[in-house]
Formats: structure tokens, sequence, C-alpha cells
């Protein structure tokens, strides 16, 4: 399904369904660590029900899945939710082909919500509402983001260059540490609780890192099939004139968590 957003990319129109085999294939890529400061947050863990919205792949719950929550997932492309079926095989979890916007899950259903590498894609003003009537009393959001430091970390900068020159208008380019903002929307009916930004080194190969760089939005989710592969065998080029066969890529991570205000919900 393609998405354009005028606050994306110059409202260049992409489609994550587009690189739904090279996302299954190339993004699963958090370290253990990212993992383990959630459950030490005691969130998405046994006992607790949570809801993954912008699930893609089911990366989050997947990886997640070993510390006992039950898992709910939705995405708005149903090529991302084929892939995670495939991936969760054996797992209970449940997955929908949905927008967030459009999500109708009973009211006090989850204890925690979860958004991992897309908060920025909602409609904040429809979905701030759903959320806080889907959430139980004192239920949590985590709004969770990887990325890598083009600036500090001489590959990835090298890497994001080369996306440039193809998508000028991609606005995913040049990060730097940082908390995840967080709507204004968001402070009527939830409390900011909690933020942290950490360092992470995450392991590549040449092959690994071309494949995270090609299922990006500014690579496989939105250009041609021509552009991609012009684009691909450039960055094959530049990786064995610039990159070991294996590396490390310098990332940051970030959490903010956003406490359920007790506010009554309207409403079914």
């Amino acid at each position: 399904m393609k998405i354009t957003d005028r606050t994306i990319d110059g409202g260049t129109p992409f489609d994550w369904g587009k690189t739904s085999l090279d996302y299954a294939k190339f993004r699963d890529i958090y370290p253990k660590e990212f993992y383990q400061k959630i459950a030490d947050r005691k969130l998405c863990i046994d006992g607790q029900a949570v809801l993954d919205i912008g699930t893609g792949t089911g990366v989050l719950p997947r990886n997640m899945y070993q510390y006992g929550a039950k898992w709910t997932a939705a995405d708005i492309s149903e090529n991302q939710i084929e892939q995670a079926k495939i991936l969760s095989e054996g797992m209970d979890i449940d997955y929908y082909a949905v927008s967030a916007e459009n999500m109708d899950f009973p009211h006090n259903s989850f204890d925690v919500i979860t958004a991992c590498q897309c908060f920025w894609y909602f409609n904040h003003e429809i979905l701030m509402p759903k959320l806080h009537c889907m959430l139980k009393p004192g239920g949590l959001i985590l709004v969770l983001y990887m990325a890598w430091l083009p600036f500090e970390d001489r590959i990835a900068g090298a890497s994001e260059n080369l996306v440039l020159k193809y998508h000028p208008t991609w606005n995913g380019a040049g990060e730097t540490v940082h908390p995840i903002a967080i709507p204004d929307c968001y402070k009527e009916n939830f409390e900011f609780v909690y933020h942290e930004e950490f360092i992470l080194k995450v392991p590549f190969t040449r092959e690994s890192w071309n494949g995270r760089m090609k299922a990006s939005r500014g690579i496989g989710a939105s250009l041609s099939e021509k552009e991609i592969s012009m684009w691909e065998q450039e960055h094959r080029t530049l990786l064995e004139r610039i990159a070991p066969d294996q590396f490390d890529i310098l990332h940051y991570g970030a959490a903010a968590e956003l406490k359920k205000r007790v506010i009554s919900c309207m409403g079914r």
C-alpha cells in the first residue's frame, strides 16, 4: 500500500510491501541489549497483553516472545504481515493487516502498546484517543527507535550519502542522538514518564549491510526497480572499497514511555 505524506521525504510515495522480502531478511538486527532494556523496565513480559502497532515483519513481538507476554500486532501492509506470520511460525502471536488509525480493539485490552521504528507515520490526532481507550488503567505506550549514526560512523555515512544521491528528498538522513519526539496531543491523556538514549554497536557483513540499506524507505520502499538496481550495484562497489568483510555500525537506541491518565473513554 502506497503512503504519501508531505512531511516525509518531500511527499514521495513509499510502500513497505515492495521491500517485504528484504525487510524480513535484513532488518531483524536489534541486538539483545535492545530487548533486554525493555524487559528490565518490566514491560512486554509474562502476564501482560501487548499490542505492537506498525509491526512490519513482527520483529519486536518475535524477539520479545521469550519474555512471556501475549502479543497482538498490526501493520498497514498485507505483505509485511504475511512475512511476519511466516517468521512467527510456532508462536502464539495474533497479526492483523490494518492501519493503526483503523484498529478497533475493545477498551481496556492491553497493558502495553508498543511502536518500534514507526511512530512518526501515524495520524496522532486520530490514533491517540484510540490508544488511550485500548490501554488498561495505568497502561503504557512504549515508543522505540534505533538508527545508525552517520557522522560518527564512516561506513554508515558513506552509505547514507549514496541513498541521498538516488533519493535527494529522503529525510531519514543525518541522525544524531536525541530523545524521541512525542506529539503535543498526547499531553492531554498521557503522562511522559521515562526516556532513555543509549549507544549500540550492530554487527554486519557487506551483504547484510547492503540488505539493510536496500530495505529502507529511501531505497526499497520508494525507488523504481531500475533505480534500486543501479543503487545496489554502486553500493556494493562502495562497500568493497571501504568496508571489511565484517564490521560494526555505530547506532543509538531510544525509548520513551507514556502512562495512561485516568480519563473516561467515549464510545464502545
